[in-house]
């Protein structure tokens, strides 16, 4: 890397009138990758800072929550690089099985074929041909962002040293019994024809119907409700509570079950509510969670009646049928022979519905493979019990534990073919055996692999040290795990950084993955709905990214990412960040032409102004406030401190008040030069990590230096001049009451008018010329009559409008205007004073009135004022 001491040997370019993004940031990006500014060196001395990307999809393109995400990330990663730390920010994708599987087979679709015309082996292949071609597009716009990752250390989660990982955990865990296979009711996607972990199941109402179904007859009667009558035909009991008197009679025996032929037995099981609908229900081992818990207490048989794609099998006249059009057809069935009793429809429930293709799940009892969880959730949970793993905001360390402390067995197998294929033979005489990543697999007549595919987030859960090189000791693993902190999304909290948790513990002897889980909210539309094409208000940042600049657009994000919260965003707050630029472009350059520089030490402190001392006082304080909203992850306030220091102190202050100076030159020009020089300078680099590509532009031509990304990050040196703040704060006040002043009396900004300033007995005598040139004010000269006199910050200002304003029409505007605020006022009071309607009336709306009230109060006192400030007659 080259040093960053080095100096340009030439002065900068003067900089173009106008900054345009498009011209600067792709050159800019390719500069500093071929400079290998990002390259993490294993072997440095420094201390590591390490993060990973929350691996996107090799199917996805860039949306907004990742540019939200990535830009939080390399916010904090370049603050590091510039403090002198080793850092890696660790890119890469994840491979995506059912969304990636998805995408090829319409693929294969379009050709009129589908993964079985390929065959496995060919359709594998076609997969990576697909990767190759088509996947993985993110990367380009990662670049397009400005995300400072280390390009070398690129990962997928199937290529080969990751795949190694998988194997070997998965042997481990294997070994340690706690990897198992078994028969269990799965999450079963009908149309992805896979199971899917409870994580991968969204809940939505949806309408649907509740019938109540009279099982046997006469005294050995029993009423049953359900949502799904389809699944009846698997029944292999109804279940009662031991202690209902209304069925202790029938416990024991059996009833029949209509339309099969078959009777089943009573059983009594204290799962079973009695407070709830009849107190009976059905029981179907092979297709409901709970049934099938109680059929393994009750030694129940397990009939399964509905095959992979959602179709009935039990023979008889229903056979064939989809499961929602053999729903309708039993109801009708059990209608017609007078077995319902009640019929509620819509009813209204929760359904779960698969988060890839939103099909309706199935509840199905199948073989698969799965991790015992309970002593790998206990671990994950006692890491943030005892501190050794710090959530932030420490709010969200209940949403933590309410899911790590119940988390179930975690179903890991999935009916793909795109995946890590699990590692298991079977052989011809019932034997299984496990085959590690540096063993040979059992050879012969009668063996075959395991055909179902790992789960994506087994692989993910490997991320923050597989793509160190584990479980080799490599010096990358040594150096980088494990990482200083993990920035994502509370939407993924239980998807992958409980995973995470779990493997890094297990793996790694107890050390976990990170050492602090920063967790921020979703990006939202400026009505903080949430955004999708569905909504129709989803929107590709690239578009923004054409039409303002990348950094409009980070910095948007920045400034609304508070720990936790949803981040709402709307175009016009990106052309906000835009103009914010162009703000700090055209500051820079103004600095420049009149002699800003970063030559030399900064002068004594004697030979300081107060403006100066003011400006680098400030500045201080910024730094200072900064560094502590970056250790507490405060995006938000970190960008809007800097937002308004450098927009309302430097830009609209000290930059103006200095321009006096600058005109009048000599030595303090040259003083106030090199303090603006390094304000601008501080400034810039502060700004760099949130808003890299202008400030890298500006910063080069303001210092000659080779680049920002590589220099020092700014320190608080302790300098603060109390008196010099107060004594600018003054003049603030000053200029701001008389600017307020001649815009309500309708003078245009550029208007001069005479004025006599007393500032006897203030500090603000040496800021005589700056208050003139602020406020347009000539001398007072022979024949000059104040007609106003306004009296600010122990200063009296007294200015002449006669010839300025029309006083008559002044007078006849403002009283109409205090007539309309009386009347608002008025209003208001008798509102608030009726009793009646203060007990009726929402609190947010009489809130509202008080609002009103307050600001009629106000708007009286301000126009009385300027009333008696206008000449008589």
């Amino acid at each position: 890397m080259t040093d960053n001491t080095q100096q340009q040997q030439n002065s900068a370019p003067e900089l173009p009138t106008q900054y345009a993004p498009a011209e600067v940031e792709g050159p800019l990006y390719e500069r500093w990758v071929e400079r290998g500014y990002f390259e993490a060196d294993a072997k440095s001395a420094k201390e590591p800072y390490t993060i990973v990307i929350p691996p996107p999809n090799v199917t996805g393109s860039l949306h907004l929550g990742h540019a939200f995400e990535h830009t939080l990330i390399d916010a904090l990663t370049r603050r590091k690089r510039m403090q002198g730390f080793e850092v890696l920010w660790q890119p890469g994708m994840d491979h995506a099985g059912i969304a990636t599987q998805n995408v090829v087979e319409r693929e294969l679709a379009k050709e009129g074929k589908s993964r079985h015309d390929l065959g496995r082996e060919a359709f594998v292949e076609r997969v990576w041909q697909w990767k190759g071609e088509s996947g993985g597009q993110i990367s380009g716009q990662m670049r397009r962002l400005g995300d400072g990752v280390d390009w070398s250390r690129e990962r997928f989660t199937m290529d080969e040293g990751l795949s190694k990982a998988v194997r070997t955990i998965f042997k481990k865990l294997y070994e340690d019994e706690l990897i198992y296979r078994a028969e269990r009711i799965v999450n079963w996607c009908p149309r992805c024809l896979t199971a899917i972990s409870d994580i991968e199941v969204e809940y939505q109402d949806d309408d649907g119907e509740l019938v109540s179904i009279r099982y046997g007859s006469g005294d050995a009667e029993i009423v049953v409700a359900t949502t799904r009558a389809e699944t009846m035909l698997g029944d292999t009991a109804v279940a009662v509570h031991p202690e209902d008197e209304r069925y202790k009679h029938l416990v024991g025996t059996e009833i029949e079950l209509p339309l099969t032929g078959r009777r089943i037995p009573v059983v009594a099981d204290e799962h079973v509510d009695p407070e709830f609908g009849t107190g009976a229900v059905k029981v179907t081992p092979a297709h409901d969670p709970n049934d099938f818990e109680i059929g393994r207490r009750h030694d129940l048989p397990s009939l399964t009646v509905l095959d992979d794609h959602g179709v009935i099998t039990a023979h008889g006249p229903f056979q064939g049928l989809d499961r929602f059009e053999a729903r309708s057809a039993i109801v009708g069935a059990l209608r017609a022979e007078g077995r319902i009793v009640a019929e509620k429809r819509p009813y209204t429930h929760a359904v779960g519905h698969c988060s890839r293709c939103k099909t309706t799940i199935e509840p199905r009892l199948s073989m698969q493979w799965w991790v015992k969880v309970a002593p790998l959730a206990q671990a994950a949970s006692e890491a943030v019990r005892k501190g050794e793993v710090k959530i932030h905001p420490k709010e969200m360390e209940s949403r933590y534990f309410g899911w790590v402390d119940n988390l179930h067995d975690w179903c890991i197998s999935r009916q793909l073919w795109w995946g890590h294929r699990i590692p298991v033979w079977y052989g011809p005489n019932g034997e299984m055996v496990c085959v590690g990543p540096d063993e040979e697999p059992p050879s012969g007549e009668g063996w075959r692999q395991e055909t179902d595919v790992l789960d994506t987030w087994f692989s993910s859960g490997l991320w923050p040290f597989s793509t160190l090189g584990w479980p080799e000791k490599t010096e990358s693993l040594a150096k980088f795990y494990p990482n200083s902190v993990l920035v994502t999304g509370y939407d993924i909290l239980f998807f992958w950084v409980v995973r995470m948790m779990m493997f890094g513990l297990y793996a790694m002897d107890g050390t976990p993955p990170f050492h602090t889980i920063a967790l921020h909210g979703m990006v939202r539309d400026q009505f903080g709905k949430k955004m999708s094409k569905s909504f129709g208000n989803a929107v590709n940042p690239l578009d923004w990214m054409d039409k303002y600049g990348s950094d409009a657009v980070r910095f948007t994000l920045a400034r609304g990412a508070n720990p936790g919260v949803d981040v709402p965003i709307g175009e016009d707050w990106v052309q906000g960040s835009r103009n914010f630029a162009n703000k700090i472009w055209n500051a820079t350059r103004f600095a420049l032409m009149n002699g800003a520089t970063v030559e030399g030490e900064l002068p004594p402190v004697e030979r300081l102004s107060a403006t100066d001392r003011w400006i680098l006082s400030r500045l201080n304080s910024v730094v200072a406030e900064v560094d502590a909203l970056y250790d507490d992850y405060q995006f938000a306030k970190l960008s809007d401190a800097l937002f308004h220091f450098a927009w309302d102190e430097v830009f609209d202050w000290y930059v103006e008040l200095s321009k006096t100076t600058f005109m009048a030159g000599g030595e303090q020009a040259r003083v106030s030069g090199r303090v603006l020089g390094e304000v601008l300078d501080v400034l810039l680099r502060l700004l760099h990590p949130v808003v890299p590509f202008v400030t890298e532009t500006l910063w080069t031509n303001l210092t000659g230096k080779e680049s920002v990304v590589i220099a020092e990050w700014p320190k608080d040196s302790g300098f603060r001049d109390a008196a010099a703040e107060r004594e600018i704060e003054e003049l603030q006040r000053v200029i701001t009451e008389v600017r307020r002043f001649r815009s309500d009396q309708g003078l245009q900004p550029g208007q001069r008018v005479p004025a006599r300033l007393d500032l006897a007995g203030t500090s603000l005598a040496a800021h005589e010329d700056a208050i003139r040139q602020l406020l347009r004010l000539q001398p007072a000269e022979e024949g000059f009559h104040a007609t106003a006199t306004l009296p600010v910050a122990g200063a009296t200002v007294e200015l002449d409008l006669s010839g300025a304003i029309d006083f008559a029409a002044e007078r006849k505007r403002l009283t109409k205007d205090l007539g309309l605020a009386e009347k608002e006022l008025a209003q208001a009071d008798a509102k608030l004073g009726n009793e009646k309607f203060l007990g009726k009336a929402p609190e947010k709306v009489v809130e509202g009135i008080r609002q009103r009230k307050a600001a009629a109060e106000a708007d009286i006192a301000r126009i009385t004022a300027q009333l008696a400030a206008l000449p008589q007659g």
